[in-house]
């Protein structure tokens, strides 16, 4: 089964006093097994990078620590899916006549890139969101 994973999850299973950490580890630990198929987008990827080396964790995550656990555990396993210029303008568009804004712009662009990756589940933690932002996916969008 091929999983599309938000930024989140990986932010959560690197922080082990993180609420999801378990679950999120859990799920991590089945693409690591081969047990489901793992995707990220290019953007989750940069946007994971972000999260863990500005976020008031202690002690902060430096760097060249987020790195080497994103480039070792996650970009070893996961399929990185980028979009294109054509279907990040698509997105955008879409979020301006839908009227959304903010996050739900970057929670649009999750689910362009799992579903440009053909992915059977998306999780997320963020289910509420993600369902108003693709309703036709309601069923497949989950937490782990």
């Amino acid at each position: 089964m091929k999983v599309y994973f938000d930024t989140p999850l990986f932010v959560a299973a690197y922080i082990a006093r993180h609420p999801h950490y378990a679950q999120s580890l859990r799920a991590l630990e089945q693409v690591s097994a081969g047990e489901i198929d793992g995707v990220v987008s290019a953007h989750g990827l940069a946007e994971s990078f972000s999260v863990l080396t500005r976020a008031p964790y202690v002690p902060m995550i430096r760097p060249h620590d987020a790195w080497l656990y994103l480039a070792n555990d996650v970009l070893t396993v996961f399929d990185l899916v980028s979009l294109t210029a054509s279907e990040y303008r698509d997105v955008v568009e879409r979020c301006s006549q839908n009227g959304w804004s903010g996050g739900r712009v970057y929670d649009a662009l999750h689910i362009q890139a799992a579903r440009k990756s053909n992915c059977e589940r998306i999780y997320t933690f963020n289910v509420k969101h993600f369902h108003q932002v693709a309703p036709d996916l309601r069923d497949i969008i989950v937490s782990p």
